[in-house]
């Protein structure tokens, strides 16, 4: 669930750093905007940037691992990395499992798309990524539900006609339908959580804290909707 607010100065929650000389940050890296590999195979997007100024801000040494998304939560807590950093929604299932920080997106839509105008996202076979609440939702309708390893292969599976369309957050299927003349959006978008926040394991409650500051000042001083400009212009800012 949402955390409150934290005010603390981030000068107080700086122990955190002298308590870990590195803080490993795990991320996805094929989930573009939020994060993928570039060019020279870095971790870049609006996470990397993120994670990055707020590494900077809680005077932490940060850095980046790769993990793929379905063992993602698992390998956080058996001590692989330290903290997840990777479009994860804010849910009550994962927080019984682990910690979340304060949210660093508003509640993001989701929406469907599809290779036809006439698909009724609300009946037939629709993809979405394995471990996703997007796939989650689909178990609540009336569609039959088909996941996928990554976003690429959902949306591959409408391309080939495979499924009939495909959910994933708003933000990485806008790209993919203006780039393929073969996807439209269908149906009404879906708020499936309370915003996108790190995850920690239940243990590691100072360094959340650390991060939780250092996402509060940037939600104060406007640097964190800058950023979601930047990387995501139709999502909502705070």
């Amino acid at each position: 669930m949402r955390r409150l607010l934290i005010a603390a100065p981030l000068a107080l929650l700086a122990g955190a750093a002298a308590a870990q000389e590195t803080v490993r940050l795990g991320t996805e890296g094929a989930y573009p905007p939020y994060n993928f590999l570039d060019d020279s195979g870095q971790i870049a997007g609006f996470e990397r940037e993120l994670g990055d100024e707020l590494c900077a801000r809680a005077e932490l040494q940060c850095e980046w691992v790769t993990n793929d998304w379905d063992s993602i939560i698992p390998n956080l807590v058996s001590g692989n990395y330290d903290a997840i950093i990777a479009a994860m929604s804010i849910t009550p299932e994962r927080d019984d499992v682990i910690d979340f920080s304060e949210n660093y997106t508003p509640p993001p839509p989701s929406a469907y798309a599809a290779a036809s105008e006439g698909v009724d996202p609300q009946t037939g076979v629709i993809a979405a990524q394995t471990g996703t609440i997007q796939a989650n939702h689909v178990t609540t309708t009336e569609a039959t539900l088909l996941e996928f390893a990554t976003p690429e292969e959902a949306i591959a599976a409408v391309r080939n006609g495979e499924a009939d369309a495909v959910i994933a957050d708003k933000d990485v299927l806008t790209p993919q339908v203006e780039a393929l003349p073969d996807l439209a959006f269908v149906g009404e978008d879906v708020f499936l959580d309370e915003g996108i926040g790190m995850g920690f394991r239940e243990s590691d409650a100072e360094l959340r804290e650390s991060f939780d500051a250092a996402i509060v000042s940037m939600k104060e001083d406007g640097s964190l909707n800058a950023l979601i400009e930047k990387w995501l212009p139709d999502s909502e800012t705070f």
